[in-house]
């Protein structure tokens, strides 16, 4: 169950934060600002406050994505502490992540990927590259193969 709200969390975060300064943002403000409603009026006019400033902080931003990617733990935090607290929100919070994705401009459906290893676990991922992993000592060292046409490093 932890494990559940905690990636919840971290992908509500990253949808939420993704739609900073775009045309999502009033979709995403405001189904985040009736999901804390449970909360209380006071718990729901201090979200607000705190979306609307990190919202204008992206927008007036030189680096966006930076300014995005500083702000997804602190709405991770948010959201893990309030599905703990209000657990009958999870499917809330779920619905609104599938509205504001499907809302969020092509750029940042992109960026608001996440991955995360957790218990040791290791995550290897790659958008749009490769991803090579060698671990270990490397018993022999790689040879380079000849490219057609050219000969061996090791003719004469």
């Amino acid at each position: 169950m932890l494990e559940d709200v905690a990636a919840l969390a971290m992908t509500g975060a990253t949808t939420v934060v993704a739609a900073m300064a775009t045309d999502a943002w009033t979709t995403a403000r405001a189904r985040v600002a009736r999901l804390f409603r449970r909360a209380g009026l006071a718990e729901q006019t201090a979200i607000e406050a705190q979306m609307d400033g990190h919202a204008a902080l992206v927008a007036r931003s030189v680096d966006a994505d930076g300014a995005r990617h500083d702000l997804v733990p602190v709405w991770r935090l948010q959201l893990a502490e309030f599905l703990r607290e209000h657990p009958d929100a999870a499917e809330e919070l779920q619905r609104l992540v599938g509205e504001v994705q499907a809302e969020l401009p092509p750029a940042q459906q992109i960026w608001q990927q996440t991955n995360v290893a957790r218990d040791n676990g290791q995550v290897f991922a790659a958008l749009g590259g490769n991803v090579i992993v060698r671990q270990g000592p490397m018993e022999q060292p790689i040879s380079r193969q000849p490219v057609a046409g050219e000969e061996p490093e090791d003719a004469e």
